[in-house]
């Protein structure tokens, strides 16, 4: 075969003009690869260049070997080399013109064509050149040179390679830029991925050793000098800068690790055996599976990427094969991955039943030991088959042993999940450890860990462990029904994901009330329904175990409080004793003190709780209820005289109280006082009392529905409430500020909207309960808004008295 040459120069023999222009052109080749080739063949001497360089600076000058690809499918293989004379810009090209389809003879890579003996320097005599048959290699490229090369850019050898596969893969990616002093070092990289390539992505790789203008270079790989490469910052360019520091990120690409490992082992020949193997281009497996039969040691994701090749076609692989590749998946290595372990796992996997188990022991201690000592390896572990003798399990226990015990058994949870220990629990199994003394240890430490995490990691594997290990199983849900005393919501929630078996002959009445709470709630708003459902899963009486009752009131009522009236339910229908003991009563006393201050039962629970406990509840809380009990005397009428006296004293004893607690006694005295039956003496004692919670209490409750609707419909109360909120106008400013506002805001809206004869009667009553003087009072109020003053208030206040 023989190709087409052409020659572009930037003068012509003897001139000293610039202008470029092709000096003798091959027969066959079209004008539009000319007109292409122009904007390829151009040369600019490097930044710096001497105006009138030397001979000796001449041949310093980078050289421009590039191979192109042309809008037509076809390529051009071209030199171009600075020639002397003045202005430091002249420059010859020589190239030859491959035809779409075609390649160099006998299948050469374009780069073996660098600093071949048939590229010219000069223009042939004639416009007309012959047709060249051959570019025969040079010794540039020999085996030993390139070697040392790969070896001197070892730090950059497997990013580079990353970047040549995603080329390859992808064309249009990225464009590689290779920065180097020399333009040779940037041919000697083409080199180095010709060897490594498939060998169609090879042929096809356009290069150009150098460039002042990488911007615009359609090549997929560029050589720069250092000079020239600080214009490419755009993410289209992957820049190395061979000629600088070293890459500082390790490159996570299995196919390119193993090539520069490889390479720095002076070991080439191995991808030309590799590519004999199955597998697709750029596939890890084949290259890494050679290395390491070679001896070569491998990072994690070339042994991973080794054992996954060789799991896919265990048929293909001779014993002696799978013994060396044993041996160096299992060399010692401290970067072992959680990934190389599955992967091995899988070649373990694939191997069972096609090797002798002596082959296999070591992959089967290599996963063992991985799943112990690494926290984030959770594997299927190798069956006990794959061990050749007992004496090789029982070495491997006594080694790995204390590490297994001393996670199992820490008190610590954090970052443990379920699936570690169900996997740390099979590996004592596969190991025949005794754990009968750490058991409950054990238990205990799996059980916080399903507690803390309600959604565990591996349910599944859980159940399969508790069919597996009868004795893990009693421990760890014996361990599970004690503490969910203490956390019933979160054994519950976790009893909704997990259907942990009941089976059997354990009592556990906590975790069967948690299985059953959730249907007991869903079944309606009764949450003593509820409980009482509850409690019979329990298949325990609160009387025979009173603590199932703290777990029943944990699961219905969680976070919140008991209403007063469930509260009084549950201390009648479980009795004292049972909330003692189960320490419940602090939920019934909460519900007392929490309860809304209009809430009756309230004051009937704080009479009973200060009745069943005494001696548990603290002084404060005592005091609390018993504001709650004054209250429910002043409504039955059985309180003793003195109630301001006696709300005072109470409440001091009850600081700091609960507003709802304050609200409910106070309220209770002042819609008391508020009643036409109410003792004068106590109204008295009020008055005085200076109390503003107590009198703003009593401001409250005259604006109670209640109140208003009976001033609406009874004179005589109209009567009664005027008489009372026009006395006393001496008794303090607290009862002053608040009689005068009931006055204008309750009484007066009232009272405008009485009808005529509803006014006489208020006025009659007025007078039968007071004086003359009293309906009078009235009257001038009612007519003159805001004339009732301190004087007239004073002589009906010293009227009342006297009556």
């Amino acid at each position: 075969m023989s190709l087409a040459q052409l020659h572009y120069t930037s003068a012509s023999a003897g001139e000293d003009g610039v202008g470029a222009r092709f000096t003798a052109v091959g027969g066959g080749i079209p004008t539009p690869v000319l007109t292409e080739a122009e904007q390829l063949l151009g040369y600019e001497p490097p930044a710096g260049a001497p105006y009138h360089p030397t001979a000796a600076e001449l041949r310093s000058f980078p050289e421009t070997f590039s191979f192109s690809a042309l809008s037509d499918g076809s390529h051009l293989l071209s030199r171009t080399v600075a020639l002397g004379g003045s202005g430091a810009g002249h420059f010859h090209a020589h190239a030859v013109h491959l035809p779409a389809g075609t390649r160099l003879p006998g299948d050469a890579l374009p780069i073996t064509a660098w600093r071949s003996p048939s590229w010219a320097s000069t223009t042939p005599d004639g416009g007309t050149p012959d047709r060249i048959s051959a570019l025969p290699a040079s010794a540039a490229f020999g085996q030993e040179a390139l070697n040392d090369f790969a070896v001197s850019r070892s730090p950059w050898l497997a990013t580079v390679f990353a970047d040549l596969r995603r080329v390859s893969e992808k064309p249009s990616s990225v464009q590689i830029v290779l920065v180097e002093r020399q333009s040779a070092d940037v041919a000697r990289w083409i080199a180095l991925a010709g060897a490594v390539l498939p060998p169609e992505d090879a042929q096809r790789l356009t290069f150009t050793t150098y460039t002042r203008r990488p911007a615009h270079s359609p090549h997929q790989v560029i050589g720069v000098l250092p000079d020239d490469a600080h214009e490419l910052t755009g993410p289209g360019f992957r820049v190395h800068a061979c000629a600088g520091r070293a890459p500082e990120w390790p490159v996570d690409d299995a196919w390119a690790e193993t090539v520069a490992r490889i390479w720095r082992s002076r070991a080439p020949e191995l991808f030309r055996a590799a590519a004999g193997l199955p597998g697709a281009p750029f596939a890890a497996g084949p290259l890494a599976f050679t290395a390491l039969h070679a001896g070569i040691a491998l990072g994690p994701n070339g042994r991973a990427a080794a054992a996954d090749w060789a799991a896919e076609r265990p048929y293909a692989l001779d014993e002696q094969q799978v013994r060396r590749l044993t041996a160096a998946l299992t060399a010692p290595a401290d970067d072992r991955t959680a990934a190389e372990s599955a992967s091995v796992a899988r070649l373990l996997a694939a191997l069972e039943g096609r090797v002798p188990a002596t082959t296999t022991a070591p992959l089967a201690a290599l996963l063992v030991t991985e799943a112990v000592r690494r926290s984030d390896t959770v594997l299927a572990l190798p069956p006990r088959s794959a061990f050749a003798e007992p004496a090789a399990v029982k070495e491997l226990a006594e080694e790995l042993g204390p590490d297994l015990l001393a996670e199992l058994t820490s008190e610590t949870t954090v970052g443990e999940t379920i699936g570690r220990q169900v996997q740390l629990l099979r590996i004592a199994r596969l190991l025949d450890m005794d754990l009968a003394d750490q058991l409950p240890s054990v238990a205990r430490h799996m059980a916080r860990i399903l507690l803390a995490a309600p959604a565990p990691d591996s349910g599944p594997a859980l159940l399969d462990l508790l069919d597996e290990q009868f004795d893990v199983r009693t421990a760890l849900l014996g361990e599970l029904d004690q503490l969910a005393l203490t956390a019933p919501s979160a054994a519950e929630e976790l009893l909704t994901r997990v259907a942990l078996p009941f089976t059997g002959a354990q009592a556990l009445p906590h975790l069967r009330m948690c299985a059953a709470a959730p249907r007991a709630k869903e079944q309606g708003s009764d949450r003593i329904m509820a409980l009482h459902t509850v409690l019979r899963a329990a298949g325990f009486s609160p009387f025979a175990e009173p603590l199932v009752l703290r777990t029943a009131v944990g699961l219905i009522w969680g976070d919140t409080t008991p209403t007063a009236g469930e509260a009084l339910l549950l201390l009648g229908e479980s009795g004292s004793d049972s909330h003692r003991t189960a320490g419940t009563w602090s939920h019934l006393l909460a519900a007392a003190l929490s309860a809304p201050s209009d809430d009756a039962d309230a004051a009937e629970l704080a009479h009973d709780l200060l009745r069943c406990f005494p001696q548990e509840i603290d002084a404060r809380g005592r005091g609390a209820l018993r504001l709650l009990e004054f209250a429910r005397d002043i409504r039955s009428g059985e309180s003793a005289p003195g109630w301001p006296d006696r709300a005072k004293a109470l409440r001091a004893r009850a600081e700091p109280v609960e507003p709802t607690v304050l609200e409910h006694a106070y309220g209770t005295l002042a819609h008391k006082l508020l009643a036409p039956e109410r003792p004068e003496a106590e109204l008295y004692a009020f008055v005085h009392s200076d109390d503003r919670d107590l009198i703003a209490a009593y401001g409250r409750a005259a604006r109670h529905d209640t109140v208003l609707a009976r001033l609406r419909t009874e004179p005589a109360y109209v009567a009664d409430c005027f008489t009372v909120w026009t006395s006393h106008p001496h008794a303090g400013r607290a009862w002053s500020e608040t009689r005068a506002a009931l006055l204008e805001e309750v009484l007066r809206p009232v009272v405008h909207d009485l009808s005529g004869s509803e006014i006489a009667a208020v006025e009659r009553a007025a007078e039968r309960t007071g004086s003359s003087r009293t309906a009078e009072a009235f009257r001038t109020w009612r007519r003159r808004p805001g004339t009732f003053g301190r004087r007239l208030g004073s002589r009906l206040a010293a009227r009342v008295r006297r009556s």
